[in-house]
């Protein structure tokens, strides 16, 4: 591994700022602070800033079974191009990852083609909760839960198997909270009053927010009531915040939540100009949902920002809305996004590194990584703050091809990225040599 010195950084990290040096050497950061003995590569970073890599807790990279859409390396090639350095991906896949076989399976494939560091849930079915509770809490992320169906067929709704994943679990329970009678009985209603090609605004009202709480305050009561390390996944209403507090810090609570960028980015009012590009389960709802979730996130009330992740092709997209999948491509640009945000003063660089890099760090257990530490793996990233970026067709390091934010120009860049101390991006070259590591937990 090459030894570098990053000079005269902006350091984001751990709720301050400061202009610093950073020494990364055998993977590792091993000095940080002013006027450091330079040595290895110097990389001048004058007028640029230094954060820890995202830790994206939520994505779906589609491989095995589904790599028309998507693969482990075409997305975590995009992903670190994005500043991500570590991801958790989701078990939907074809075979779905239900047994510790087929999750084995999938840390063989990542270790051979991974651009970032990678975790996989063991996905729960309503069949196999001996499989689950043998999964190791040191070895793997968590446990997904699909309280609600989505992309694929996991929907866990048999009460006997619920309560003893949640009082078994001995690691982290992710949730995908979306109640499945709610569901079936607005899509019906949906049915007799447009049968069978309704608009796309009709999927809020399918999806609603009734459907989000129910399952949520499921999941949220079945965690107090068992004492389980509870994480829901995509909040997507402004009630849902209500079950969540900000009393303790993230690190000593035993249920927290995550939001994801396009649920604070788009509304139900772009559901016109976007169709089924942002057709997401759950779904993207009115303003005030929307800023409902920003209160709570900047509140605390949410812990993590994340993408869900979820490619599907332009061709199926672009079907009807019963037809079309849902999910979107977002691990390049949402960064940039939250960055964004930051531009427009509704949050600051301090608060973007702490829900998108040290609080999953935190919430999972993820050993030496999601701060710039001495001694923690040396997961960096660069940003300009005064250069562009434009999302144009071809640019898109996506295997699908496409993204919702296609003709944004967002006024940040992200120039490199090391993933264990080592350059895998720079300045849109890639080193396709590096390989991400298997993330461990403090469990």
């Amino acid at each position: 591994m090459r030894t570098y010195t990053i000079k005269n950084a902006l350091v984001v990290n751990e709720g301050g700022r400061e202009k610093m040096d950073v020494v990364i050497k055998g993977g590792f950061i091993k000095r940080v602070g002013l006027g450091v003995t330079v040595e290895g590569r110097v990389i001048d970073a004058e007028g640029r800033v230094l954060i820890p890599g995202v830790i994206d807790d939520q994505v779906h990279f589609r491989e095995p079974g589904l790599t028309h859409k998507a693969e482990i390396k075409t997305e975590s090639r995009a992903a670190v191009a994005g500043g991500i350095t570590s991801y958790m991906e989701m078990p939907n896949t074809k075979p779905p990852t239900d047994t510790q076989e087929k999750l084995e399976e999938k840390y063989r494939r990542a270790a051979e083609v991974s651009y970032a560091n990678y975790s996989f849930y063991m996905g729960a079915t309503n069949n196999n909760l001996e499989e689950v509770l043998k999964t190791d809490p040191k070895l793997v992320c968590g446990v997904k839960v699909f309280m609600g169906s989505s992309t694929g067929n996991m929907l866990v709704d048999d009460e006997k198997t619920l309560n003893g994943i949640f009082k078994g679990a001995k690691l982290l329970v992710a949730t995908h909270c979306e109640d499945e009678l709610t569901i079936k009985e607005n899509t019906q209603k949906c049915r007799d009053e447009y049968g069978e090609v309704p608009p796309i605004s009709v999927h809020p009202i399918i999806r609603d927010a009734e459907a989000c709480y129910k399952s949520s305050s499921l999941a949220v009561r079945l965690a107090k009531e068992f004492g389980t390390r509870l994480h829901v996944l995509h909040l997507s209403s402004g009630i849902e915040t209500d079950l969540f507090d900000n009393s303790v810090p993230a690190k000593d609570k035993r249920i927290t939540a995550e939001v994801c960028v396009h649920h604070l980015w788009f509304d139900d009012r772009d559901y016109d100009r976007f169709g089924t590009r942002i057709k997401w389960n759950p779904a993207v709802k009115s303003e005030k949902d929307k800023d409902k979730l920003w209160e709570a996130l900047l509140l605390g009330k949410i812990d993590v920002i994340a993408t869900d992740h979820a490619p599907h092709t332009l061709e199926e997209k672009e079907n009807s809305y019963f037809k079309a999948p849902s999910g979107g491509p977002l691990v390049q640009h949402s960064l940039l996004a939250m960055l964004e945000f930051e531009k427009q003063g509704k949050i600051s660089l301090e608060q973007i590194v702490d829900k998108m890099c040290h609080k999953p760090a935190e919430i999972f257990n993820v050993e030496h990584r999601g701060y710039i530490r001495e001694g923690y793996k040396a997961d960096v990233v660069l940003l300009d703050l005064s250069l562009t970026t434009a999302v144009e067709r071809e640019d898109i390091l996506y295997k699908c091809g496409w993204s919702p934010f296609e003709g944004t120009t967002f006024g940040s860049r992200i120039t490199h990225t090391f993933v264990n101390g080592q350059l895998v991006f720079d300045n849109g070259a890639f080193d396709e040599t590096v390989k991400g590591e298997r993330l461990s937990f403090d469990r």
